[in-house]
């Protein structure tokens, strides 16, 4: 089989996905998770039909314009595929930024066009062929008046965290399609929320914590917030506390676990989730590395959770970082 990008052509295994050809020809395709969730590997077929798992999780209006995820399909035929069309990138500028801590920056976009998603989904931030997903931070409501917010995690070198860093007010990048199934669902609105992030992954949850009880939800609502040390917990303090964590403080419980002291996130979660008593009622959002997200989860379900109650986002990092 052929598959074909940019004029070229590329010989396709049988079973190969079409992210595992490209790199085997030596082809560089923005990836990050390489299962689908986050959207960084979006391409457009032109000839030819990827097969339905590569579409799978996509808007029906990306489904119907042809495009699919290049980590998750496996055609049968052959391909010809291109880049995302400028309908899907929407462009964007840079209002600012801020560095609440030494390896987190907050940015704040303005799309150009308005910018549909919910409370804790991401989307791909691109600049001159480097492609990075990032969740947004905040809610919907607030977008016209303060943008879009991202908190990053800055890496030494790191190919899109240092350029934003550098970055002055007016710089312009590109956003992707909203993506990602972790976020609030009205109903059961007396449910308990527990809410677990590591370093910048507790933002976007945060914002769900925040749209839940803008949506009426009655229940209470925990937030556990772990990093590798003290420096950073840096929701704990200062203007970015402020935009996050207080919508309610007194129906928010808010919790930190500080991992270079012995606290293991995995086993907080857990002693979070006891100290609510039933867990059948119980809904879990998670959210950081992988390998975390994973021990978070076996630990809720050990203890009692149903796995259809836990939502989760992992990051995996970049090849190259940043």
């Amino acid at each position: 089989m052929l598959l074909t990008l940019g004029g070229h052509g590329y010989e396709l295994r049988a079973g190969e996905s079409v992210l595992e050809c490209l790199a085997r020809h030596g082809v560089g395709l923005p990836s990050t998770c390489r299962a689908g969730t986050c959207h960084t590997c979006l391409l457009r077929a032109e000839y030819g039909d990827p097969g339905e798992a590569g579409r799978g999780g996509l808007k029906p209006t990306l489904r119907a314009g042809g495009y699919f995820l290049a980590c998750l399909a496996r055609p049968v035929t052959d391909l010809t595929v291109a880049p995302p069309a400028g309908d899907v990138i929407t462009p964007a500028t840079l209002l600012g930024s801020e560095r609440p801590a030494p390896h987190v920056l907050v940015i704040w976009l303005r799309p150009l066009r308005p910018v549909g998603f919910r409370a804790g989904q991401h989307v791909t931030l691109s600049r001159d062929g480097v492609t990075r997903p990032y969740s947004i931070a905040n809610l919907p409501t607030e977008v016209p008046r303060d943008g879009l917010e991202f908190h990053v995690r800055l890496y030494p070198g790191g190919a899109m965290s240092g350029w934003l860093a550098a970055a002055a007010p007016g710089a312009r990048l590109g956003l992707g399609v909203p993506a990602g199934e972790c976020f609030y669902l009205p109903g059961r609105p007396a449910a308990p929320l527990l809410l677990a992030g590591t370093g910048t992954g507790l933002a976007p949850l945060a914002a769900i914590a925040r749209d839940a009880l803008a949506a009426g939800h009655c229940g209470p609502v925990t937030v556990l917030h772990g990093a590798a040390d003290p420096g950073g917990l840096y929701l704990a303090e200062g203007s970015v506390r402020s935009r996050v964590r207080d919508g309610d403080p007194a129906r928010i419980r808010w919790r930190t676990c500080v991992l270079s002291r012995g606290q293991d996130i995995a086993e907080e979660v857990s002693q979070e989730l006891a100290r609510l008593g039933d867990p059948a009622p119980v809904r879990a959002y998670l959210c950081g590395g992988a390998r975390t997200v994973a021990r978070m989860r076996r630990a809720l379900f050990m203890a009692g959770m149903s796995l259809q109650s836990i939502q989760a986002d992992e990051f995996v990092p970049a090849v190259i970082s940043g």
